[in-house]
Formats: C-alpha cells, structure tokens, sequence
C-alpha cells in the first residue's frame, strides 16, 4: 500500500507506532552522543527477536514433522531456543561495544577504563580483573537471557503436549486448556524478551559512547 499523510493505514500506522517506540526509548537512554546507526539498529534487534520468539507459538511437532517428511531428521523451530544464536547475536553487540568503546574514547582511553578503574593505577591487575569480568559479561548474560527465557517456554509448551497423548479425556481437555492459556501469556513473554533484549542493546552501546569518568 501507498504511504499517507493524510489518510494512513492500519498497517501505516502500526510501523509508525512501532518507529516511535523505538525512537522514544533511544532518546530517553541515548543521550551521551549522536549515532544514526543506534536507531535503525534498535528497531531490527526488536523486530527480528521477536519474530524469532514468535516462532514458538507454533505446535511444537508440526514444522518438525513436517521437515522429516522433506529428509530433515532434527528441525529446531525457534532459533532462540539456540544458545549458537542468541550469544552469536550478542557476539555482535559485543563486536559493536568494543568498537564504539575505542572508537570515541581512543585505544588509550578503552584500556585506561579497562586497568584504572575503580581502585587506580596501583591496583591494575584487580581494576584489569573487574573490569574485564563486567566488560565479558555483558554478551553472556544478554544471549543467556533470552536463551533461557524462551527455553524455559518451549519446555512448557511440549510438557503440555504430552498431556495430550494420555488416554483420559479429562486429562486431554485439561492439556488444550492449559495450551491455549500459556499461548495467551506466552506472546507477553515473547514482546518482553525482545524488548529487554533492544534495551540492553541501547544501554550497552551508550555505555561505550561515554567519555566522562567513573
């Protein structure tokens, strides 16, 4: 459909809203520097994680069987249930953070950061040794976040399905209900993850663009 000022779509509208979420949350952490690229990249973490989380809303059988009929033997439906994907995904976070990090504070800046803080030159293996834990362990906690998160889930959702394969009526209506009743909470699940996971991006990216003292 074509773009309107005037007499915009439903769907018009829906991507504008989602823009100006995205913008809104970018101005109100983003404030130490200008950087374009933070803006278009927020929206595509949001959009592209939550895609991927909502993949698991699907029966959790039915893509599976369906790649076996095709010659796929193991068919992994929701790519963040794979930890290979959302630490490769932070990965690149991390990638982004040290680079802006020397980038706008200098390779002397970066590792002045890294060895003088928070007790002082005299004490620079142990600012080396904090410091390097707190820089590593941004990537890790934020791929394992949402790892577990929507491991957890999937997990919840296949514990229910084997509900269904008893043979007592009760105990198969009980499992529909449960089902459709975790799918409902789930989808809440889904948005926060990737919205979490888009604010950690932001911070940890304005956190690189700082130049001011601890």
């Amino acid at each position: 459909p074509k773009l309107s000022t005037e007499a915009p779509t439903g769907i018009q509208n829906f991507v504008e809203m989602c823009i100006e979420f995205v913008n809104d949350n970018v101005q109100s952490i983003f404030t130490s520097a200008k950087n374009n690229l933070i803006g278009p990249m927020a929206l595509t973490v949001l959009v592209w994680v939550f895609l991927m989380n909502l993949m698991d809303l699907i029966p959790v059988d039915y893509l599976p069987e369906l790649a076996k009929g095709v010659g796929l033997e193991y068919f992994k439906v929701v790519p963040t249930t794979d930890p290979n994907i959302t630490l490769g995904m932070a990965l690149a976070v991390f990638i982004l953070i040290i680079f802006y990090s020397i980038k706008i504070k200098g390779l002397k800046g970066f590792l002045a950061e890294l060895t003088l803080h928070p007790f002082g030159k005299y004490l620079l293996p142990v600012n080396l040794v904090l410091e390097g834990v707190n820089l590593i362990a941004k990537p890790i906690s934020l791929g394992l976040r949402l790892f577990g998160n929507l491991y957890a889930g999937e997990m919840i959702f296949i514990l229910i399905a084997l509900m269904l394969t008893f043979s007592s009526i009760s105990v198969g209506l009980l499992g529909v209900g449960l089902h459709l009743i975790w799918a409902l909470f789930h989808i809440l699940i889904l948005a926060l993850q990737a919205f979490i996971f888009m604010v950690l991006t932001i911070v940890y990216l304005a956190m690189a663009h700082e130049t001011e003292d601890h």
